[in-house]
């Protein structure tokens, strides 16, 4: 099987939505199905991306014998149960951070996806930006020791907008959503359970119902330190930045960039694509065309929401 051969739906044609479309023309690709709720928006999405089908209804698209694999990209309260009602299906699916809203929901994903046979991945993208896979593999080669990552997550959503300043019918959140990147990059960066954790946040929005400040520190077993702040408050630069602090130096990856301290770029060309999302899409393929487990799979991705949970108890017991 090509990974052309590999027959794509696509539901939530929404801003990351377009970046795997994007990603899955250059890898050349085509999804054969796009789902959402919003029919204009989806016959302007399938003429640009020449998608020939489309459809408001994920169920019946789940029924198409046609279709091999679904990546969800639709508001994370549906993540779970879109996921599960895929793997009921038959079908593998790669659904876009958060994995799930809840643990249980999380560990009710991946044991479906072991009963069923079918892949479940997520959309732990930072794994695959090209400078965090550099860094992983110099730590990995014990070239690099990591005594510190540093993470700022900063964004405007004081009012419940997405990515693109459009409103939301679904509220986003600090620690299920983006606590889940970090959290999960420092489990995988340092290979290690954690020692302890502590997290603070600030007051919760009387619209929202969350809070829009949040202050996470972690330690590894292998004795690395992580701390991460993050903000719906913040009125400037938006996005996320991780500083690595090590014994043999110190790196600034943004996305799919990465300078050095004093922050010139490192050379990061390793004839893979440069693109953090077409990696993890090409992962995803390949998994299905190689009949094995992708990194970031859902069973490979569950400590982090182990993590989440035990913080989000600590949170509640305040």
């Amino acid at each position: 099987m090509t990974e052309r051969a590999v027959r794509l739906a696509l539901a939530g044609p929404g801003a990351f939505g377009i970046k795997h479309l994007e990603a899955l023309t250059r890898i050349g690709c085509r999804v054969e199905t796009l789902v959402s709720v919003d029919a204009a928006h989806a016959e302007a999405v399938a003429a640009r991306f020449g998608i020939p089908r489309r459809s408001q209804d994920l169920d019946s698209v789940l029924r198409d014998e046609a279709i091999d694999a679904v990546i969800l990209c639709t508001p994370t309260p549906l993540h779970a149960s879109q996921a599960m009602a895929c793997l009921r299906a038959g079908k593998h699916v790669l659904v876009e951070i958060p994995l799930a809203d809840s643990l249980p929901d999380a560990q009710s994903i991946v044991a479906l996806a072991q009963r069923q046979g079918c892949i479940a991945m997520c959309g732990h993208t930072r794994r695959f930006n090209p400078g965090h896979q550099w860094l992983n593999r110099l730590i990995q080669a014990g070239r690099f020791q990591l005594q510190h990552l540093v993470v700022q997550t900063y964004f405007m959503r004081r009012t419940n907008i997405n990515a693109l300043g459009q409103p939301r019918g679904w509220t986003d959140h600090l620690l299920w959503h983006h606590a889940a990147h970090s959290v999960d990059l420092f489990l995988h960066q340092t290979r290690s359970s954690l020692a302890g954790y502590r997290v603070l946040q600030g007051p919760i929005h009387p619209q929202l119902g969350i809070a829009t400040d949040m202050s996470i520190q972690m330690a590894s077993r292998s004795g690395a330190l992580c701390t991460l702040s993050l903000s719906f408050n913040n009125d400037g630069p938006l996005g996320s930045d991780f500083r690595y602090i090590g014994d043999s130096g110190t790196y600034l990856a943004r996305y799919d960039e990465l300078l050095d301290g004093h922050g010139r770029p490192v050379d990061l060309d390793d004839g893979a694509p440069s693109d953090g999302v077409e990696r993890q899409d090409r992962e995803f393929l390949a998994a299905i065309r190689e009949r094995r487990q992708p990194q970031a799979s859902a069973a490979d991705v569950l400590p982090c929401y182990e993590v989440l949970a035990a913080l989000e108890r600590v949170l509640r017991r305040r």
